[in-house]
This record gives structure tokens, sequence and C-alpha cells, in this order.
């Protein structure tokens, strides 16, 4: 169940997968990173990060963008052990991404092949949560990258699962500030708002 402790309080798990494509029935997932929001800030001495083993996987355009070349992948660890880890770092606390509902349906379907293990956690999608809180932009559909340039932050690398999962905690993080000035200030209010921008995107179609 969602915790009733502040946005503040809440310990997150920001999540980044990187993929052999995006197709969801088809595509493995090639890499994992994630970082912990702990009491309001990144724990950047503990960050999550696995490659894993996919000899098997071909070379292509979207395989060459996130810098996993042939040796990578067959030097990578055990995808089972790999995701056992994941969850672990996770445990019960929530988890964001960018564009969450496709990590959410790879991260299943990988546990499902792997583990046998039924993905329960609850996702929070960091790109329909920014122009909830920022109904001042322009940006309505825009990606990570529109999003960081919004708030002016840094980016030193991209494509890579680590550094965008540390760069969405980052705009997570001042999107919750947003969220407190806003009154928004529990996992169950922002669902709420979540849950009522939803119905309205849907009456207005």
């Amino acid at each position: 169940p969602l915790g009733v402790c502040s946005l503040r309080e809440q310990r997150w798990v920001v999540l980044d997968l990187e993929t052999s494509g995006l197709n969801l029935n088809r595509d493995q997932v090639l890499s994992i990173g994630a970082v912990a929001i702990e009491d309001g800030a990144i724990a950047l001495g503990r960050p999550f990060e696995r490659t894993l083993h996919r000899p098997a996987q071909k070379t292509n355009a979207s395989v060459l963008i996130h810098g996993l070349g042939p040796s990578a992948l067959a030097a990578g660890c055990d995808p089972a052990e790999a995701l056992l880890d994941l969850m672990d770092f996770i445990g019960d606390s929530p988890v964001l991404a960018f564009h969450a509902p496709f990590d959410q349906r790879m991260l299943a379907r990988a546990l499902r092949q792997s583990l046998g293990y039924p993905l329960q956690h609850h996702f929070f999608d960091v790109a329909e949560i920014a122009p909830l809180l920022c109904p001042q932009s322009r940006i309505r559909q825009g990606g990570l990258d529109e999003w960081v340039a919004e708030f002016g932050l840094q980016v030193h690398q991209r494509h890579n699962a680590s550094a965008d999962a540390l760069v969405t905690a980052e705009l997570a993080l001042m999107l919750f500030s947003k969220a407190r000035r806003q009154g928004i200030d529990t996992l169950a209010a922002l669902q709420q708002q979540l849950n009522s921008r939803r119905r309205q995107r849907v009456h207005s179609l």
C-alpha cells in the first residue's frame, strides 16, 4: 500500500533500464541503473548498476547508443542474479522512472521470465508528474532532455542507465519541492492529483 509519510520522508528508488529496443514483447533488458532518494536527498554513495549477460544479443542501433558492445554484454552478470539484487535494492519502496510504464512492463517481463516473480511495486512516471506540477510550462509530451533543459540541470552523460537514473532523481527532487509548495506533500496526495489529471484528460478527448 502507498505510505502516508511525506514526500521528503518517503524512500524512493529511481530506475532506468537500457534495452535492446522498444518492443515490449521481444526486446531484452541489457543494463539496469538505479539510485535511492532518502531523507530528501540522493544517496550518491550507494548507486545500483548492473550490465546483464546477453552474449547472444546482436549489435543494433539501440545497443550502440547505450555503449553496450558485445564484450560488455558477454562479461555481464547473470540476469537472474542481477534482478534479485535489484529487488533487494528496491525493497518495498515506490519506483520513479521517466516514461515509467515502459520500464515497469520491461522489468515485469524480465522478472517473470528469469525468476517467475510478479512485479507488484508502485511506479510513478516523472514524465507525468512534471507537467502536473509545472502547468506554466509549454512542455506537454516532452522527453527527459526537454525537462532537464527546463530546470537548467547539468548532464554530463546520457543513454547510460546509471546516468539517466541520476538525472531523473535530480529532476524528481526539484518536482517534489514544487509539489510541497502546491500543498501536495504525501504520496497519497500526489497519486490523487495524478488520477484527477488523468480523468480530466480523458474527458477532454
